[in-house]
């Protein structure tokens, strides 16, 4: 538990320290747009791409941690679609509530599992950012094209949407690697190492500058059942499925990290381009962000 603990202080110092910068105006408003647009689709895919080539899959461990993080995604869509007729909440908030239950921050998971295990880990968490994020994106996208807009969009643009995304792009690449057994060169794996390592304290850095409670007297009911479902329904359901699968120690605790992490940053963007309740949707990140730590 001391371990846990002390796994959090970095983490949280970096994001605290994000949202000093940013109420200190070191940088304007988009100029930390630009930054963490740098950091999700530059400097991500390149960690990802690595952590899953360098052997992710390796191991029984690492398919039964798949099979428990996508048993719970599956678990937590039907819950909230199931939902969705008794809660009294408009299409354009439950897509946001949904983005919430599903969509995890990468860069903070990253920063606690680093610290409790190393590269070990990373690599091993690897397998959730792999099996998660077209999943979790995918979900979300048809959620919000379902509920949020006045319009779905037609099937060919969420398609393009998808392939577009880095995370996605990346594990593909990745897999598609490691099932042919081809391994970048030398120099090339080197600069991919070099991208990837400035992802998670520059990540958490933004976080912690996205950070900000707006006006909230209208959600409080979304507010508090995307908080509930992000941080202690889906962390449930997953440690339930990973113990059952008989996943123990390193592996259960990466699932567990994964599954509680706060609400993904980028989630905001999905929800102000598909027409969901964006303020919602900063709310539920700030608040997650700063409970998570529990």
């Amino acid at each position: 538990m001391v371990d846990v603990a002390l796994s959090l202080v970095p983490v949280f110092t970096l994001i605290a320290l994000g949202a000093l910068l940013r109420r200190a105006g070191l940088l304007k408003l988009e100029q930390w747009i630009g930054i963490e647009r740098l950091t999700y689709y530059v400097l991500f895919p390149p960690l990802m791409f690595t952590s899953v080539v360098g052997g992710a899959f390796a191991g029984g461990e690492a398919l039964l941690l798949a099979i428990g993080l996508v048993a719970s995604v599956a678990l937590m869509t039907g819950l909230m679609l199931l939902l969705r007729p008794v809660l009294p909440m408009t299409g354009s908030q439950f897509s946001s509530v949904f983005q919430s239950g599903l969509r995890w921050n990468g860069y903070v998971a990253l920063g606690v599992i680093s610290s409790l295990h190393g590269p070990q880990g990373l690599a091993l968490s690897a397998v959730g950012f792999a099996v998660l994020a077209p999943i979790n994106y995918a979900l979300s996208l048809l959620v919000s094209n379902r509920f949020a807009g006045a319009r779905p969009q037609p099937a060919w643009k969420l398609i393009l949407r998808l392939a577009a995304n880095p995370l996605i792009t990346a594990a593909a690449c990745a897999c598609l690697a490691v099932y042919l057994g081809v391994r970048p060169t030398q120099p090339i794996e080197h600069t991919l190492h070099l991208l990837g390592d400035a992802t998670v304290a520059l990540g958490l850095i933004c976080v912690g500058a996205a950070l900000e409670l707006r006006h909230i007297e209208t959600g409080r009911l979304p507010l508090a059942l995307g908080t509930v479902l992000r941080l202690w329904v889906m962390p449930g359901i997953a440690a339930c499925l990973c113990i059952a699968l008989g996943l123990t120690g390193m592996a259960l605790q990466v699932g567990v990290i994964c599954a509680a992490a706060p609400a993904a940053t980028m989630a905001y963007t999905l929800s102000r381009k598909s027409g969901a309740d964006s303020e919602l949707m900063s709310n539920l990140i700030t608040v997650t962000t700063v409970l998570s730590t529990l």
